[in-house]
């Protein structure tokens, strides 16, 4: 009797270059695709909102994919050590190949079923899918992490370059009698009451199919620019990838090899880079999300938090334009112009002297490309408490960035028109008090306490 594989997808929800799926296949078995939402085990962060509606139709897309292959796929929700073994014992399973993840949680949960399954005499076999270099390969001279990005990217190019993409397959065997399966409108992920998506629907089209349409015409058509236009929020020349990456929809390795040698292409790869610098940092500090990278953060005199402060900047109702636009931007279209990320980040730690974790919260909650490393990464490097962090007396003032990168105000009029004109506080004394609460952590840094 056949003895399938299971191939469990995670965040690499996409056929073409996925390393696991050519190991099932090369096995030469019929296949089980699986997919379990996993928001039980222990330290799994549950997914925002926007995130959620994404992965219901990444999901879809996926189920079709594959099903015009010759597959099915097969969803459940709970603790994944108990569906992934009981699966095995169900369907008799020979082999389970995955693409492997690097939050501290989800290494212990993949490490637990390894273990597991080994010792019952179950073939299973992990992957690199979802960053160009595994992060235990980037080391500095002394063997440690970096935590400046210069020099990691620099280590990164001077290894060798990254493997070539595998191509889509042709078809994928699947087995005769699919497991019983979870029905996806079940899960709920997608919005209801009230259905807040409009915006998102308007916005994106989630899916392989769609994520390398997308690459194809930023190649072709904004790539050359992309340098020279990228931090102007109306121009529209950035890639639009980064849900695409998030969930996998396209790897890294062929957004990689498919910019290499297009004019403009240096720029970007070094953004590629960057989230590779998220990715590595969380792998080696697993609380990214919680706790400050630089410990002397610790003692920064965050004052109490006034809410009606927190909410303004949540829903655009600030009184300072750029960063009004940009958080209209993000509630209608789970997405935001990176410009404008720092400075609506900058505004909120710096200007209303927020925490940081408040805002990281709440993008975790609205970005569709909100993941564990680069929205806790990205906020500790605005907030000067995390690696390669922006000097402590960098406060990105809002109208000096709209008057660089929006100076006809295109991107504010189109998003924060009728925003208030009255400033919720003033930008020129939050500004000292920010810097005046940094260097009372400066000088407890060289004090020692």
């Amino acid at each position: 009797m056949a003895s399938p594989s299971i191939v469990w997808f995670r965040d690499d929800l996409r056929l073409a270059d996925n390393p696991a799926l050519r190991a099932a296949i090369d096995r030469d078995e019929p296949i089980i695709a699986l997919f379990v939402l996993d928001e039980e085990s222990d330290g799994i962060r549950p997914l925002g909102g926007a995130a959620r509606w994404w992965l219901h139709h990444s999901l879809a897309s996926l189920a079709e994919h594959l099903h015009d292959k010759g597959a099915t796929l097969v969803l459940r929700r709970g603790a994944a050590d108990g569906i992934v073994r009981q699966l095995v014992t169900d369907a008799g399973a020979g082999a389970v190949f995955w693409n492997r993840r690097y939050g501290g949680p989800e290494r212990a949960v993949d490490a637990g079923i390894k273990s597991a399954l080994r010792e019952d005499g179950v073939t299973v076999a992990s992957f690199a899918g979802s960053l160009l270099h595994e992060p235990w390969t980037v080391t500095t001279g002394s063997g440690t992490h970096y935590s400046v990005f210069t020099p990691f990217w620099r280590a990164c190019r001077a290894l060798p370059a990254p493997r070539s993409p595998l191509p889509e397959p042709r078809e994928i065997p699947g087995v005769p009698r699919p497991p019983a399966s979870d029905a996806l409108e079940d899960w709920e992920l997608l919005p209801s009451k009230p259905d807040w998506a409009g915006g998102l629907r308007e916005t994106w089209e989630p899916g392989e199919p769609a994520a390398r349409r997308r690459l194809k015409e930023f190649l072709t058509d904004d790539l050359p620019h992309y340098d020279r236009t990228r931090d102007e929020p109306s121009a529209g020349a950035t890639s639009l990838m980064s849900p695409r990456l998030r969930w996998g929809e396209v790897s890294p390795f062929t957004v990689w090899h498919e910019s290499v040698g297009v004019d403009g292409a240096g720029r970007f790869l070094s953004e590629l880079g960057w989230r590779e610098f998220a990715w590595h940092t969380l792998y080696h500090f697993p609380d990214l999300a919680t706790k400050n990278l630089r410990q002397e953060f610790d003692s920064f005199p965050w004052p109490p938090l006034d809410p009606p402060q927190l909410d303004a900047w949540q829903h655009g109702e600030t009184g300072i334009p750029l960063v009004d636009a940009g958080m209209r931007e993000l509630w209608h279209t789970g997405y935001m112009h990176n410009r404008v990320r720092m400075v609506t980040a900058s505004f909120l730690i710096k200007n209303l002297l927020i925490d940081w974790r408040l805002g990281e919260e709440w993008f975790w909650d609205t970005l569709v490309d909100a993941d564990e490393a680069n929205n806790p990464f990205n906020w500790q490097w605005v907030a000067g408490s995390g690696a390669d962090a922006a000097p402590y007396f960098r406060v990105f003032n809002p109208e000096l960035q709209a008057k660089k990168f929006d100076p006809q105000s295109t991107y504010i009029s189109q998003w924060a028109a009728d925003a208030p004109s009255e400033p919720i506080v003033d930008l020129g004394e939050t500004r000292k008090a920010a810097l005046a609460a940094y260097d009372q952590v400066k000088r407890g840094g060289r004090s020692g306490k």
